[in-house]
């Protein structure tokens, strides 16, 4: 049997990779991606099967998931949620629009799209989902309420939805990544300067330190990983006849699993305060 899995956000980063070596692995693989023009762009990059699929579109969301259906022949051993953005800003600062926005994509529509599929896994009798959450689904930093915000809901949205499968086939599973190798930085400094109004905010040096982070090319901590590193934990709650709840990538996060269960919150605040913008 080959096992068929979607993969949402494919258009670089973790969803491309994982796509890459899923293929790889014989699994029957469809990646989705927001935009018509990253699908040729996948397809010249030899991933066989690639569909539209907006998260913040719920027309496109359905559409997606029935071309995928039509090519696993109406059934999906798995769907890993990738898909995400940050929205940095501080919490003050953010228009609702952009918040909204932030939760259309990284909770709602993703919400959406595992509850359709669900369906399908009940019906058919088995299946793995996997959310693709952060190290700042675990605690909070300063500068990214909002993406803290959606990846603390999708922690809470998953953890809910494994204990209300408890008694089915379907196994459910987090990831919770640190800094990865992506286009991450690039997309968030994008949505800063689209919907922060960074010259009227007493933020203003905080922003222009976040805007210097966020425009450096390549890898800027000694502790960032490949992408491969939270593909390697996708594969084994993907084949492993027991998948872990969660699954930690990067030393940031297994820092942060430690720093909360021992630490106060008010020195737990201290550390996170010094991450910066």
């Amino acid at each position: 049997m080959q096992y068929s899995v979607l993969i949402t956000g494919c258009s670089s980063g973790i969803g491309l990779a994982a796509a890459k070596m899923l293929q790889e692995r014989d699994f029957l693989v469809v990646a989705s991606c927001r935009k018509q023009e990253d699908v040729a762009a996948l397809q010249a990059q030899g991933i066989k099967h690639v569909v539209q699929l907006d998260l913040a579109d719920s027309a496109s969301i359905e559409k997606g998931l029935q071309d995928t259906l039509a090519i696993t022949h109406g059934e999906l051993f798995a769907l890993f949620n990738n898909g995400a953005y940050g929205q940095p800003g501080a919490v003050e600062d953010l228009p609702v629009d952009a918040l909204r926005a932030q939760f259309e994509c990284n909770v709602f529509g993703t919400h959406e799209l595992t509850t359709k599929v669900l369906k399908v896994m009940l019906a058919q009798g088995y299946g793995r989902i996997v959310n693709n959450s952060s190290v700042l689904g675990l605690v909070a930093a300063p500068f990214r309420g909002a993406y803290n915000a959606s990846k603390f809901a999708l922690e809470g949205l998953t953890d809910t939805l494994r204990l209300e499968l408890f008694d089915t086939p379907i196994k459910v599973s987090l990831i919770e990544p640190g800094p990865i190798e992506s286009r991450f930085r690039a997309n968030a400094l994008l949505a800063l300067q689209n919907n922060i109004d960074m010259d009227n905010s007493r933020h203003k040096k905080g922003y222009e330190d976040a805007i210097a982070r966020l425009s450096k090319e390549g890898v800027t901590s000694s502790q960032t990983l490949p992408a491969s590193a939270v593909v390697n934990k996708l594969i084994h709650a993907l084949e492993s006849t027991r998948p872990k709840a969660r699954y930690y990538v990067t030393l940031p996060t297994y820092g942060a699993v430690l720093m909360k269960r021992v630490l106060p919150t008010c020195l737990l605040d201290w550390v996170m305060r010094r991450q910066g913008a």
